[in-house]
């Protein structure tokens, strides 16, 4: 076991733990953000710098500082290491830095985006970006392919955090896409204009933390906000079958994998469960998902629905109850009897 403080709060982890994951262990505000490391994939992490931190102790043995700061995602933990992270002004200094570049090329395209109000990037630039952009010169620019009737690419929007390529690498039976080239040329593309359609291709959507990847039979139907997720399952005999189902009043829109606090996937689902099984008949349902307070989806309260309706069914009774009587007072009051 090592024992690691960070940001003044220790914490005893196992031996190889990263940076990363025994911030998360403590939880709170100290957990630095993540854009491209995905715990369920491996060797994922490492990419998009925006997990910085200051190792201001290497160890006991040495406690020099490191040099520089340091990716959490992959710098596993020493005994007796101080990391500090949003303690120190470097760090959120070079993080504001990190958000700056991914939002260099990044289209402001919110308003039409299916990955508005789920988006991580939203997230990111909120909290730890700057308010103005330095960046003069035209954004990147790329030809649209279609790789299916499933899911969309808009490379516009990618940040090359390289997840989805994880997921075809490491739960697809093959791939059929992958980064191409190099710099600021490089791209989420097929060589020849492939369809990607692998029976777990739609986990490519899920862990997608902009919306370059998006659920094409979901498009333009509803805004995050407007719907409310429901936890379900059904008995599948290539998955878990336990899945998140969106509605907008009676309908189902899309269906996607249960996610954790940090919007990474509990168990992958398979394509038929996505794609192929949007009625509620198909599904046992369990309840309303609980989304975190901060999220824009908890906007709805749909959480206490049930509470609400019946707060409003008892006011409606009520209301009915005060007119009758007062019905029967106007009637009385027209009865001569009762003068």
């Amino acid at each position: 076991m090592a024992k690691v403080t960070i940001d003044g709060k220790s914490i005893e982890v196992p031996d190889g733990t990263t940076i990363l994951n025994a911030a998360r262990m403590i939880g709170g505000d100290i957990v630095p953000p993540a854009m491209c490391y995905y715990s369920k994939l491996k060797t994922s992490g490492g990419y998009c710098r925006t997990c910085l931190v200051k190792v201001a102790q290497g160890s006991a043995k040495d406690p020099r500082p490191m040099p520089k700061p340091v990716p959490s995602c992959r710098q596993t933990v020493m005994d007796g290491m101080v990391v500090e992270n949003i303690t120190s002004p470097e760090i959120v200094e070079a993080r504001a830095g990190v958000v700056e570049f991914l939002l260099l090329n990044h289209p402001l395209d919110c308003p039409i985006c299916d990955q508005a109000g789920e988006c991580h990037l939203q997230d990111l630039g909120y909290e730890h970006g700057k308010m103005k952009t330095r960046y003069e010169f035209k954004r990147r620019e790329f030809e649209k392919i279609d790789i299916g009737d499933k899911i969309k690419l808009h490379m516009t929007r990618c940040i090359l955090c390289y997840r989805c390529v994880k997921v075809a690498d490491q739960l697809c039976s093959c791939r059929n896409h992958g980064v191409m080239n190099r710099g600021d040329v490089a791209e989420i593309s097929t060589y020849i204009e492939n369809v990607v359609d692998k029976d777990m291709s739609g986990n490519m959507i899920d862990v997608c933390p902009v919306g370059a990847l998006t659920d094409k039979t979901f498009r333009f139907k509803s805004r995050v906000w407007f719907t409310k997720p429901v936890d379900a399952h059904r008995t599948c005999d290539k998955c878990c079958g336990k899945v998140r189902l969106w509605y907008k009043g009676e309908e189902v829109l899309r269906v996607t994998a249960r996610k954790d606090k940090y919007g990474e996937v509990e168990d992958w689902i398979c394509n038929s469960c996505r794609f192929d099984h949007k009625k509620t008949s198909d599904w046992v349902i369990e309840g309303a998902s609980h989304i975190d307070h901060h999220s824009v989806i908890s906007a709805n309260h749909y959480e206490t629905g049930k509470a609400l309706e019946n707060l409003k069914s008892d006011i409606e009774r009520h209301q009915k109850q005060l007119k009758e009587n007062k019905f029967a007072l106007g009637q009385g009051a027209m009865n001569p009897n009762n003068v």
